[in-house]
């Protein structure tokens, strides 16, 4: 049966963070020739109400099909923002409606929530004692309202197990792109990512974007360097070599690049390169040196102690564990 995640829509929520679910999850599919693999997650919509009207941020409201009841039912939960979450806003205490139908949700289910929604999960105790992130501009009063809670303003998206926080917005397509990845593999991420047409991965720990001008209109970017090295990234790349693609100085060549990615050159390097071996592992019967000469590693042991610490397994255990999944009927 396919993994079933049900999204919550509360009244004042974000029709774009509402989306992002159905558009990641409802769009991956079994790899198979043509994309015409089975679905792998089974989406739905519900409210705390009986089904009905839900009002929005924007001028509409939207029409929701499926009541509380769709938590009891749930593998996977996903609470995007609202601005009408009142006391759990204002004094960080669910509303007895709201509490009544999160009463519903199974033991063991993991708990996901985009931007604000993070609110809804403190106020429910799932983020005692852990670490979480919202976004920067409400991590302050988030951190004062629950002070048990360790808040990390500074990144992405938080990976804590069986409960997921991320920062606003776009890091709602992040962080779902991050578990279809963790459930299903990179392949399977990479194409829901290219049909989206988004990046396929960001890391958790790349910092949001605080108090960073948006750049002048700019007719030299980093694009011409970053294609060059993704299409050598079984062969050594020197900084000095990535800004001469770009004319640039390394100084001038760095900010930049981290104006654009939000990365340094060398650590989006070893992201792609991580991306590179998972692709080769989960699809390739290529040997562990081959596989980290084939990424740029060189070593095995390089290749191990890079994937240990972004992934935490070693090769031969990521490969079992995808070889595995992708065998079972």
């Amino acid at each position: 049966m396919p993994h079933r995640v049900a999204v919550l829509a509360l009244d004042g929520l974000l029709p774009f963070e509402l989306g992002i679910p159905h558009r990641i999850f409802g769009r991956s599919l079994e790899p198979a020739p043509g994309n015409k693999g089975a679905k792998l997650y089974e989406v739905v919509t519900c409210s705390i109400r009986p089904p009905g009207p839900v009002r929005t941020d924007s001028d509409y409201a939207i029409l929701v099909e499926h009541g509380p009841e769709a938590l009891a039912t749930a593998d996977t939960v996903v609470i995007p923002a609202s601005y009408e979450l009142g006391p759990v806003f204002e004094e960080g205490r669910l509303t007895e409606e709201l509490a009544a139908a999160l009463a519903l949700v199974r033991p063991g289910t993991r708990m996901v929530s985009i931007c604000t929604g993070s609110y809804v999960l403190a106020a429910a105790g799932y983020l005692d004692g852990r670490p979480a992130t919202t976004h920067w501009s409400s991590a302050d009063h988030f951190q004062r309202l629950f002070p048990q809670v360790r808040v990390d303003p500074d990144v992405l998206f938080i990976d804590d197990g069986d409960v997921l926080t991320s920062a606003g917005v776009a890091a709602g397509i992040d962080l779902c792109l991050h578990l279809v990845r963790r459930d299903h593999g990179a392949a399977v991420a990479n194409e829901i990512a290219r049909r989206t047409v988004v990046p396929p991965h960001r890391d958790g720990g790349q910092a949001q974007y605080i108090h960073r001008p948006v750049p002048e209109p700019q007719f030299a970017t980093t694009t011409t360097a970053r294609a060059w090295a993704l299409g050598r990234l079984d062969r050594p790349i020197q900084l000095r070599d990535m800004a001469r693609q770009e004319s640039m100085s390394v100084r001038t060549f760095t900010r930049r690049f981290r104006e654009e990615v939000g990365a340094s050159p060398g650590q989006w390097l070893t992201q792609q390169r991580v991306e590179r071996a998972r692709h080769l592992l989960e699809t390739s019967d290529l040997s562990i040196d081959q596989v980290a000469r084939d990424a740029g590693f060189g070593t095995a042991t390089s290749l191990r102690q890079h994937l240990q610490a972004a992934l935490g397994v070693p090769p031969t255990v990521y490969r079992r564990t995808f070889r595995a999944s992708a065998d079972t009927p």
